[in-house]
């Protein structure tokens, strides 16, 4: 059964919260009273977090956040969604909303210059700008903007060692960065500016505010874009894209790749065959068994991929 009225918010911000603890328990509370499912984390930094439900719950939750005088700012991107693209609701207490493990880094301070999407195409379009994209292999791997220079990283934690070997010596280059909905850039260019760079910029409202705004006819974003829920990636419109998931390395997998000998549902693709042993594979099989046991009962297994 579809769900057309199935709403889908990313939200973040850098923001001094030293009461961020207390927020935990009324913040879990709204959602909840509201059917708006998905994860929220809290940090003395600020707030992150992707959340879902119907229209209504999420209009009043976002409320309840702004009702706050440090969120009231507080920028949103929405979509929508088919099927439910989470399963229970939680609200997580963190060191950091998004770990870089550069705790002196202060995006509130010395992030780089916005570019709104809409000026987007004109500033990477210029041969000087260095052209960056801030997330991960598996994310680069299904889409990116034409140009960038992927850093090759499993995690975040691994960019600031990236950029500073890529970098070292060129702190007069032209550096624009970019990530899904712009929070890792936050971060990420207000390293940057902590290492003597003055010309960095990022994407304001990250890939996800670009593919929702820009048409795609003057679009210069090739492939689809990773999102950590359900859905695994969206295009043009922020609807729904093509690719599933591997549940047993979470690696995006194409339908092609799904018509691989390697690819066995919820146990192996060919990104992850050799890489897990027989006893692990018999795990990961139990698991999909109990999967489409549930299903075959009208009952959802709370950790199912799809």
């Amino acid at each position: 059964m579809s769900h057309p009225t199935l709403h889908v918010a990313a939200l973040f911000k850098f923001v001094a919260l030293p009461d961020y603890e207390a927020l935990q328990q009324p913040l879990l509370a709204c959602c909840k009273e509201n059917d708006v499912m998905g994860t929220i984390l809290l940090a003395s930094e600020g707030i992150n977090g992707t959340i879902a439900g119907p229209p209504e719950g999420i209009r009043r939750v976002l409320d309840f956040l702004r009702s706050d005088e440090r969120l009231a700012d507080l920028e949103h991107t929405e979509s929508r969604a088919e099927k439910p693209p989470f399963y229970r609701m939680k609200v997580r207490l963190k060191r950091e909303i998004v770990t870089m493990g550069v705790p002196e880094v202060d995006p509130t301070a010395t992030a780089g210059t916005y570019v709104k999407p809409a000026d987007w195409n004109d500033l990477i379009s210029d041969p000087d700008v260095v052209l960056v994209d801030a997330r991960n292999d598996y994310e680069v791997a299904i889409g990116t903007f034409k140009g960038a220079i992927s850093p090759n990283t499993k995690s975040f934690r691994e960019l600031p060692d990236w950029l500073r070997e890529q970098f070292a010596g060129r702190e007069k280059t032209k550096v624009a960065m970019f990530c899904t909905g712009g929070i890792r850039c936050e971060k990420s260019t207000a390293f940057l500016r902590s290492e003597g760079f003055e010309d960095v910029y990022h994407l304001q409202g990250g890939i996800l505010k670009y593919l929702e705004t820009v048409p795609e006819k003057e679009s210069l974003w090739e492939g689809e874009c990773f999102v950590f829920d359900q859905r695994v990636a969206v295009k043009h419109g922020l609807k729904r894209g093509s690719y599933d998931q591997c549940f047993a390395c979470r690696m995006p997998i194409s339908e092609e790749e799904k018509r691989s000998d390697r690819y066995v549902k919820g146990v192996s693709c060919p990104y992850c065959y050799d890489g897990h042993s027989e006893e692990r594979k018999r795990r990961f099989a139990e698991r999909q068994k109990q999967i489409e046991l549930a299903k075959q009962r009208g009952e959802r297994h709370i950790g199912a991929s799809r």
